[in-house]
């Protein structure tokens, strides 16, 4: 004949709510901190690699135009947390020059050309190389904050609940 044994654990809920607060605060702070500063290593080669392809007779800096952002548009639609690494004045399809001026490395336009190629002019890829060449690094740079980040809130949630 099989008993059943009944278990009633109070306050668990509490300590499931602790949880899912840590989660949250882990993902929302740590995880978008350990993210950007894995998305700055991968840009900080980028401008390493577009700075050898610069033209100093040229105003025109790509390396100066390569930035990290946030995209916060799919962390509202989806909740992923994404970075972007990539050249401020994008391709700039119809943008007047004057207005790509503005930007710090002036009217890059053609960083496109120089990724991509053209059917004349081969390849000299900057930003995906910055990627490819440097995947490790940044996963593990990810890892290393994210482990930090999440190190401290569990330390301040033990402090906020009076564990030791």
């Amino acid at each position: 004949m099989s008993e059943s044994v009944s278990v009633n654990v109070d306050g668990l809920a509490e300590v499931l709510g602790k949880f899912e607060a840590i989660e949250t605060d882990l993902k929302l702070k740590g995880g978008r901190f350990a993210l950007r500063k894995a998305a700055q290593l991968v840009r900080d080669r980028a401008r390493q690699n577009a700075a050898s392809l610069d033209d100093p007779e040229t105003a025109a800096n790509i390396e100066r135009n390569i930035v990290e952002r946030w995209s916060g548009r799919a962390f509202k639609q989806r909740g992923d947390l994404m970075f972007r690494v990539g050249v401020m004045g994008g391709a700039g399809g119809n943008a007047s020059s004057a207005s790509l001026d503005g930007l710090p490395g002036k009217d890059t336009r053609h960083w496109r050309y120089k990724e991509f190629g053209t059917e004349t002019v081969p390849a000299t890829p900057f930003l995906r190389r910055a990627l490819a060449d440097n995947i490790s690094a940044a996963i593990s740079e990810f890892a290393t904050q994210y482990d930090k980040k999440m190190t401290r809130a569990i330390k301040a949630a033990k402090k906020k609940a009076g564990i030791k």
